[in-house]
């Protein structure tokens, strides 16, 4: 999906060494099918080897460089200095991209990462914008700068948290971090046990939660001070919020590069995919918390998504994700094509049968749209609220 709709690079993670361990990381065989698709897409893929690797954990690093530098990959992110001298070693093509969890908030450290071979570092999501353009000024421009623009934040400084080792056993600098900062809290006096009490006068309890990034309005100035690569936080996600936050982006970055004043369809767009709250993260200062939840929310919901071919009669064929029926108002969404908004008109089964909904989970369908829509082409339904 990511490819498809206009993203320039991915990146993923082995089975192991990665930060997001409960995700559905890639085995070597994965991996090498993943490279072919970025190759065949003009795309880069990036393999992510940013934990925290314990003293018995290294011995198993080199098969996972070298078999990640078989596979195809065009950059290792890494937030271990061990590690980094690991990878020169054992797939000394590849390129070092330095993590968002090494935190680089300064030009001396950019530029000692460089000097160790690093082409690229992710910059910590602290940094004003001011001051990446600072430290632009101050680095080689052989030395690529890339930042968070898309995705969630973290309580912590640059991921480097504590707090889940601390309450769960699960260490968040290894990949399993239980985001205790999004739970709710309540004060509790040690002889009153079950009887809570509201941390804040609002009745706001998870003290805390942060909001999403979301920078989609703002891609000028983030050009402007000196970013080569815009990144969207979303290993965890769905294929569908992989497909729009990217599609969104592409058109945003587009526009900008063709001069073309911002349009306020790629902001809706943002809206259209789970999330939090949004903020422009510490781009233009300090976000602040917000309190009141953690709860995740949608203007949109995707409904089937397109097969690429058609029946005998001409009727796009789809696989259904989500329940809707005929009359339901839809948006269509194609790559590199501005929404198509209709209503749903009659929908057969995959044995031609007429029927009134899509209800059945992954049921083929067929429908006449009103354009042509290639492959991973998306059908969604707006929430009531918001048609």
């Amino acid at each position: 999906m990511a490819l498809c709709y206009g993203a320039d690079a991915v990146y993923l993670a082995g089975r192991s060494f990665g930060l997001r361990a409960s995700a559905g990381n890639f085995d070597f065989e994965e991996m090498a099918t993943a490279g072919r698709m970025c190759r065949a897409a003009g795309a880069k893929m990036y393999v992510a080897v940013n934990a925290l690797p314990h003293e018995r954990e290294l011995e198993h690093l080199p098969e996972l460089l070298e078999c990640a530098a078989g596979a195809g990959a065009d950059g290792f992110i890494i937030a271990d200095l061990g590690v980094m001298a690991l990878a020169k070693r054992y797939a000394p093509r590849v390129p070092l991209h330095v993590s968002t969890q090494l935190g680089v908030i300064n030009s001396g450290t950019a530029r000692v990462l460089h000097d160790m071979g690093a082409s690229r570092v992710v910059l910590a999501r602290e940094m004003s914008l001011e001051e990446i353009a600072e430290l632009r000024a101050k680095t080689p421009r052989t030395l690529e700068l890339e930042a968070f623009v898309h995705g969630a934040m973290c309580v912590s400084f640059s991921g480097r948290c504590l707090l889940s080792n601390y309450m769960t056993g699960r260490d968040a600098n290894g990949g399993e971090c239980a985001q205790p900062c999004r739970w709710k809290y309540h004060l509790v006096e040690e002889k009153r046990p079950g009887e809570y009490f509201e941390i804040s006068e609002d009745g706001g309890t998870h003290i805390m939660n942060s909001r999403d990034m979301c920078m989609i309005e703002y891609i000028p100035e983030l050009l402007e001070a000196g970013i080569d690569s815009l990144k969207i936080e979303g290993r965890m996600k769905s294929a569908y919020y992989a497909a729009i936050v990217t599609y969104a982006y592409r058109g945003a970055l587009d526009d900008c590069l063709a001069d073309r004043p911002f349009d306020k369809t790629w902001l809706d767009e943002c809206m259209k995919i789970s999330h939090r709250q949004y903020c422009t993260g510490f781009y233009f200062g300090q976000p602040g918390q917000y309190y009141p939840d953690a709860m995740y929310f949608a203007d949109a919901a995707v409904c089937a998504v397109a097969e690429g071919k058609t029946d005998g009669a001409g009727n796009a064929v789809l696989t259904q994700r989500n329940k809707f029926s005929v009359g339901d108002e839809l948006e269509l969404v194609r790559p590199s094509e501005k929404p198509l908004r209709f209503t749903c008109p009659e929908i057969r089964n995959a044995d031609g049968e007429t029927v009134t909904s899509a209800c059945h989970a992954m049921m083929e369908l067929h429908i006449s749209l009103p354009v042509s829509v290639p492959r991973l082409s998306i059908l969604r339904k707006l929430k009531t609220e918001n048609k």
